[in-house]
């Protein structure tokens, strides 16, 4: 698990800096920079396949030592960015760079740690394994948000963007170096051919369909909370990101139990509605409090969607297709979050930030429909 907080501290480190940077610095619309935080996304949706593939054939530790590798790629590729910022193109060039190479890496180094701890604690574990995989992720995200804001503050020509690369280049050569002295655990033998993807994808639609509309909201607080803080000249975006990955965090301590407990989509559609909550709160909000606690509402109710649905997902194929059925059912987080970024940011032009928030809250709903459907029709 240290591999995937390593990881994620680096998506933290310039998650409230990489939109403003992009929009005030370098000077781009709101849909560059929207897109800018969300490339990263989408590169994770274009490498899933490849690495839930690479986990069940050759085994999970040369996925996760190739991630960190890519990770360190984008955090030199990130500091090269912040170098080159009287370059405005060359520089959002190589930021996008940056983000393409922190999704493949983000891919890889997730999916190959839950492959690794299933092969070390048992396929029964599932679910333990991989709300551990999230309370990494997202605290590793809290933890990196205020950091990197910190850092940007330093004074060198809008330095902290380039401090920021250079610890993110660190922190995942460190990881990439550790990993290499762990032991592997052989991927499960299976005589039949693997599963196409295509395949696998189809078996966990329906489940992935709930988790991309419940992920829209994760995408509208990652891409566009910092620019709703500076739109209302507020501080605090770190701090309300920092809320969000708490909340998060907290509740797969509290009630990641409930998942094995209760059923994954009772857990789901409660989540849901809690997520939706969050979402109504900060399109009502006039207050940078208002703000936190819609962020960390959101937080909290997007937090046992992933791995209720997943646990139910993972179930519809075979051991052997255990990464690919990760992968796949990942992808629909992709999606969600990779192009809730820059249509927001449509949003945000045509119809204000007050229209940001709802949006985002009526797709949560749709993933609510979803599961009652999921519920009252199984087949």
């Amino acid at each position: 698990m240290l591999f995937n907080l390593l990881c994620y501290i680096d998506i933290g480190l310039p998650m409230a800096v990489i939109p403003v940077f992009v929009h005030q610095v370098l000077g781009y619309n709101t849909v560059l920079a929207g897109l800018a935080v969300s490339v990263q996304y989408l590169a994770t949706f274009a490498s899933r396949a490849g690495a839930g593939r690479q986990a069940d054939r050759r085994g999970a530790k040369p996925t996760v030592v190739t991630g960190l590798a890519v990770c360190t790629l984008s955090g030199l590729t990130l500091m090269l960015s912040g170098l080159l910022l009287h370059f405005a193109a060359l520089s959002v060039i190589l930021l996008i760079a940056s983000r393409i190479f922190l999704g493949i890496g983000e891919s890889w180094t997730a999916t190959g740690a839950i492959m690794w701890n299933i092969g070390r604690v048992g396929a029964a574990r599932t679910a333990q394994v991989i709300s551990w995989n999230g309370v990494t992720s997202y605290g590793g995200i809290a933890l990196g948000a205020p950091i990197g804001q910190l850092l940007s503050g330093l004074a060198l020509p809008y330095g902290g963007l380039t401090v920021v690369g250079m610890l993110s280049a660190g922190l995942t050569l460190f990881g990439f170096l550790l990993a290499r002295q762990y032991a592997p655990v052989p991927p499960v033998p299976s005589k039949a051919p693997p599963m196409p993807f295509h395949a696998v994808f189809r078996r966990v639609l329906p489940h992935g369909a709930v988790l991309a509309c419940g992920s829209v909201g994760f995408g509208t607080i990652s891409a566009c909370l910092a620019l709703f803080y500076a739109h209302n000249h507020w501080n605090g975006a770190a701090t309300a990101l920092t809320g969000f990955g708490l909340a998060f965090v907290l509740m797969r301590f509290l009630f990641a139990r409930q998942i094995d407990r209760r059923g994954g989509l009772v857990v789901t559609l409660v989540s849901l509605l809690v997520e939706t909550l969050g979402l109504v709160v900060l399109w009502r909000c006039s207050s940078i409090s208002g703000a936190a606690l819609g962020a960390a509402l959101t937080g909290a109710g997007f937090s046992l969607v992933f791995p209720a649905m997943g646990v139910l997902a993972v179930a519809r194929v075979g051991p052997e297709n255990r990464g690919a059925a990760l992968g796949a059912f990942s992808v629909f987080l992709d999606i969600a979050v990779g192009l809730s970024g820059p249509l927001l940011g449509l949003v945000i032009q045509t119809m204000g930030y007050g229209a940001l928030f709802l949006v985002s809250a009526l797709f949560t709903l749709a993933g609510v429909g979803v599961t009652i459907m999921l519920r009252v029709l199984p087949r």
